[in-house]
């Protein structure tokens, strides 16, 4: 550990050295000043994190730098190959306007019309639309009346239609706009007065309408063949409480629970039943699943490595991170898995490394005969690692020989991180039951996402009582709904 180009390890283990040879100092100082080693030990360790050594984001990160772009010889803007994304001329224009020419500023002579040159432009109308609906009435000679049934759904004088519920969730469970801002946009925009109440029983509306889709999803995840698992926590009404996740490239559920160990994700119902490939971080209550096989996240390795190296000065963690990423590069380059006679050197190489890594990098020695200490001696943090690494070599090198195992937890990570950013703008969740709504609302347009389903899209299924054809057709092949 260093500190402004102080080697504050060593003067530690100085100070460490001197306190056990010396006899004359009482032992009340000396466990003081065993304890502000401790303290200025933790101290230093922690001013020394940062994103690219740990896992906090890098908004934490002081005095951040840009890094700069490598130049190019290529000219800016998009390259050749790339799809672009500019407006394409359509066939059925929403106006058309005929512009003539004014004859009296042409020359005199015989003209014939041979057509017309057009261009487009295309802009946004914002308006409300009001559908009345009447209902005849209808009366006999006897003085019976009958009244022609209204659309299923419409049962009061006023109220909102389907686009105006799927835009307010849209703007609040996807965009995370705060009900207050929903409201104006509503009020100054579409001229509709709708209140924070309104906003939530859209949300809540949503949510109970996705109770089809909960089932859906986890039994998807439950026989899929690589599932990401993740945790963070989040604050309910000033508690901690934690978000689990469960995702792969299709489908994503989240879910909230008190709980951050196994009590929850058997509650939850995707990992007690899963036996495919499970990527997570290490988090031990992951390994009480035995059923399936085990994927760790080497990006994670990868922030420890830098750690050890810049705050431990290990060197071996500097080679161990250089040679994770070769193996990652061999492997892309051979497809995505490494035959066994080529994945052999490597494993070779990992290994000898870690046995260089534990002469630099010893386990603590034992305590002394006679003295007894209760659990397990304490490590450093770049001992652990290296255990780590060594004890759970399979899992940590799976993704060079499983094609399906991938090199990193990204895709848990990534379907998490906006719960982290609603966290941001919101604070924290009124009540549970905010955040279940939040998480089951969340990983549908997620869900959807990945199967190229728009947002919009989606949530205009979801309040006209239908849904993708993609969740369509898996809920009928599974029998959740009848054809």
């Amino acid at each position: 550990m260093t500190a402004d180009g102080i080697d504050v390890s060593t003067t530690v283990q100085e100070v460490e050295q001197l306190l056990a040879e010396s006899d004359e100092l009482p032992p009340a100082l000396v466990a003081a000043i065993n304890m502000l080693l401790i303290v200025v030990k933790l101290l230093v360790d922690r001013v020394g994190l940062t994103s690219r050594n740990s896992s906090k984001p890098p908004s934490s990160d002081p005095n951040r730098e840009k890094k700069s772009r490598r130049k190019s010889t290529r000219p800016r803007g998009g390259q050749q190959g790339h799809p672009g994304s500019n407006l394409e001329p359509v066939d059925d224009p929403d106006e058309i306007q005929l512009i003539e020419i004014d004859r009296r500023t042409l020359p005199r002579g015989h003209y014939v019309d041979c057509g017309y040159e057009s261009r487009q432009q295309f802009d946004i109308r914002i308006a409300r639309h009001v559908c009345e609906y009447r209902a005849q009435i209808l009366e006999n000679e006897f003085g019976q009346r009958f009244v022609a049934e209204f659309p299923p759904g419409l049962t009061r004088a006023t109220q909102y239609g389907a686009s105006v519920k799927a835009n307010a969730v849209y703007m609040s469970m996807f965009q995370l706009i705060p009900y207050e801002r929903i409201q104006t946009h509503f009020a100054e925009l579409f001229g509709i007065p709708i209140s924070a109440g309104s906003v939530y029983n859209f949300n809540e509306a949503a949510y109970q309408r996705l109770a089809l889709f909960e089932a859906l999803a986890k039994a998807q995840l439950r026989g899929a063949d690589v599932v990401h698992a993740d945790e963070t926590g989040i604050n309910i009404d000033g508690g901690r409480l934690w978000v689990h996740g469960a995702s792969n490239e299709e489908w994503t559920w989240l879910a909230p629970h008190a709980k951050r160990g196994k009590e929850a994700m058997d509650e939850i119902g995707i990992l007690p039943y899963f036996i495919g490939l499970l990527v997570h971080d290490h988090w031990k209550p992951y390994y009480r699943y035995e059923s399936c096989s085990h994927v760790l996240c080497n990006a994670h390795h990868k922030r420890e490595l830098t750690r050890a190296w810049e705050q431990d000065g290990q060197a071996w963690a500097k080679d161990m991170e250089a040679l994770l990423d070769e193996i990652n590069v061999a492997v892309i380059e051979a497809g995505g898995c490494l035959p066994e006679q080529d994945s052999e050197p490597w494993l070779t190489q990992y290994r000898a490394l870690l046995e260089k890594a534990d002469l630099e990098c010893p386990p603590p020695p034992p305590p002394p005969p006679g003295e007894k200490k209760r659990g397990r001696v304490a490590r450093s943090k770049s001992r652990n690692l290296l255990e780590r690494l060594r004890d759970y070599e399979a899992d940590v090198l799976r993704f060079m020989t499983n094609p399906l195992a991938p090199y990193t937890n990204n895709q848990g990570e990534r379907d998490l991180r906006m719960v982290k950013v609603q966290q941001k703008v919101s604070g924290c969740f009124r009540s549970m039951k905010g955040a279940e709504i939040y998480c089951r609302i969340r990983s549908y347009l997620s869900t959807c996402r990945k199967n190229q389903v728009g947002v919009g899209e989606a949530l205009e299924c979801l309040f006209g009582c239908t849904w993708p054809e993609f969740i369509q057709s898996q809920m009928v092949s599974t029998g959740l709904v009848a054809e």
